[in-house]
């Protein structure tokens, strides 16, 4: 039995006439009747009573029109299924990211692709940049929101948001009272960094600071994640280094300067591994790029 057996059987049930049928299916009568015939004797069992005036139904008949419909309707619905999940519309995307983002773009990132595509399951994994370059490779995340640069060939990546950083206070410093601090401001004064390995461009701005200066910044503290930053600051230890966006965590015993003249890119990336076919991750890049062009979003 064919599936083309289903579509002639229910088509003739409906019709009730082998002429009408086999318009509705642009064939001719007699292989019609010929493809009904096959169907009955491989079954074995008489679907139609049908003399030349008049075609109808078997008790048989009538029960296996109702079986053969609901096979054609899982049939098309798995078809359906698997259609959209070729287009990204259905399936699971596991996006990593680091905590900046959260503060940042993911939010706008989630809504917008939640509302196209909102039969795909979204997990999300809060992970430090290295982590996710192994979670990647290891396809346990489809996509990593994290801070470049990202080294490893096996990953594409590209910038989703480029923002300025920041210098995190407590709210009694003495430096706190300015508006803009200066490098000179900056002799002897303690900070607290996100680690090089976790942030290696933020890191490496940082330093680059003081290649021209007479001394040479004093790092007391390095942290895995800028909201650990933040809160060491409030604690009195240093100066944090941070991307200008934290200041959305609403601290109320710090405060954020920029250092005048001095602007210290934070960039945030997108990654995805090259070999990854997932279509639903594809369409989550697609419409992670349209977000960041629409010039509202900076």
């Amino acid at each position: 039995m064919e599936l083309r057996h289903l579509t002639y059987f229910i088509t003739v049930a409906e019709e009730l006439h082998f002429g009408r049928a086999a318009a509705r299916l642009q064939m001719t009568q007699p292989p019609l009747s010929k493809q009904i015939q096959q169907l009955e004797d491989e079954m074995g069992v008489v679907l139609f009573k049908r003399n030349k005036r008049h075609v109808e139904l078997t008790t048989a008949g009538e029960l296996f029109l109702s079986e053969a419909r609901k096979v054609l309707s899982q049939l098309n619905q798995a078809i359906d299924t698997a259609q959209r999940a070729q287009r990204g519309e259905f399936g699971q995307l596991v996006i990593g990211f680091v905590g900046s983002a959260s503060y940042d773009i993911l939010p706008a990132f989630i809504r917008e692709y939640r509302r196209m595509y909102p039969d795909v399951s979204v997990i999300l994994h809060e992970l430090s940049t290295p982590d996710q370059i192994l979670a990647l490779i290891g396809r346990r995340i489809d996509i990593g929101l994290l801070h470049p640069p990202v080294s490893n060939s096996l990953i594409e990546a590209e910038p989703v948001k480029k923002g300025v950083a920041a210098l995190s206070l407590p709210k009694n410093h003495p430096l706190a009272s300015k508006k803009e601090i200066t490098m000179e401001d900056l002799r002897d004064q303690s900070f607290i960094v996100v680690s090089r390995e976790i942030w290696p461009g933020l890191y490496d701005e940082f330093l680059s600071l003081f290649q021209n200066e007479s001394f040479s910044p004093k790092i007391v503290q390095e942290a895995t994640e800028y909201q650990m930053v933040v809160g060491l600051v409030s604690a009195g230890i240093g100066i944090g280094v941070v991307p200008a966006t934290a200041e959305k965590l609403f601290n109320l015993e710090v405060v954020y300067r920029e250092i005048s003249e001095h602007p210290m890119p934070a960039v945030l990336s997108m990654a995805h591994l090259k070999k990854n076919n997932n279509p639903a991750m594809k369409q989550f890049i697609r419409l992670s790029r349209q977000i960041i062009r629409k010039p509202d979003e900076e």
